[in-house]
């Protein structure tokens, strides 16, 4: 099947890896379904006007809107072959400083967002016997730290979900990835894409330095460039065989790594009490 007979309907795209991806798929000839918050606000961003750019506002914690736009793609393409469950946005703050409002709202467009789009697109896959579903977690949905613990807790969802999403629809021949980024040289960490606590507590000093290290030392200094990003996404489509869980950066390597190693420390340090909780066999 050639490219422009395939059709990727991507969340998130005014902005960021997901703007990116847009344009080079559409440069590619690819069939690209976009939605955003402001439909406006993403046509100007990608400046593409052919055919094959089909802009939508959609309200993704929405499930009606959501439904909506799967069904306008396909009447209007015919499929939808590729999704990336981009959209999403960051809350950095910690626990105790966050507010049950804030909370729910991050849940809302990182984790409820995402179903409602794959729940409104797997009827259409199954019934294809094919698809590929792409979720954008973060090295961060596998490691959490000060700080982070809302955002973290809506990317370790992301990623529970998809491993088991991925054996739900392995039978109809549906595939499902993970992206794992680190810090990608994107505007996430200065604009919209990241809000801050609106009650912190002064008494949380490292946190408080870490808000500050994030809103203004590490943007313009990310190690990850977007446009390989995107790139790889791309790629990893072409995989019949593609893996549920791919990081992207070296830094997401590391990350990743130390968790592995002290989690498996952790695990045999406490081998004994851990077996110790089962019923006694029998002699």
């Amino acid at each position: 099947m050639k490219n422009e007979n395939k059709t990727w309907f991507i969340t998130g795209t005014s902005q960021g890896i997901g703007l990116v991806l847009v344009k080079q798929l559409l440069v590619q000839g690819f069939n690209v379904v976009a939605t955003a918050r402001n439909k406006e606000t993403l046509k100007t961003a990608v400046g593409n006007t052919s055919d094959q750019f089909l802009p939508l506002q959609v309200n993704l914690i929405d499930e009606e809107s959501v439904k909506k736009a799967v069904s306008i793609a396909i009447e209007h393409f015919g499929s939808i072959d590729f999704v990336v469950n981009n959209a999403g946005y960051g809350l950095i703050g910690g626990i105790e400083e966050s507010s049950d409002a804030e909370v729910r709202s991050n849940f809302d467009v990182n984790v409820f967002g995402l179903l409602n789009v794959t729940r409104a697109v797997l009827p259409h896959m199954r019934a294809a016997k094919s698809g590929h579903i792409i979720n954008l977690s973060s090295v961060f949905g596998l490691i959490a730290g000060a700080g982070w613990g809302i955002y973290c807790g809506t990317k370790f969802a992301v990623e529970g979900i998809s491993e088991a999403l991925a054996q739900e629809v392995k039978p109809f021949g549906i595939n499902v990835t993970l992206i794992e980024p680190g810090y990608v040289r994107t505007n996430f960490l200065n604009s919209s894409s990241l809000i801050a606590s609106k009650n912190p507590i002064e008494e949380y000093t490292s946190i408080r330095e870490g808000v500050n290290a994030h809103q203004n030392d590490i943007p313009g200094k990310q190690l990850g460039d977007p446009e390989k990003v995107a790139d790889l996404i791309i790629k990893v489509t072409q995989n019949p065989e593609p893996p549920l869980r791919l990081l992207t950066g070296s830094d997401a390597y590391g990350f990743a790594n130390y968790k592995i190693d002290s989690l498996k420390t952790e695990i045999e340090a406490n081998k004994e009490l851990t077996f110790s909780t089962d019923f006694a066999s029998a002699s």
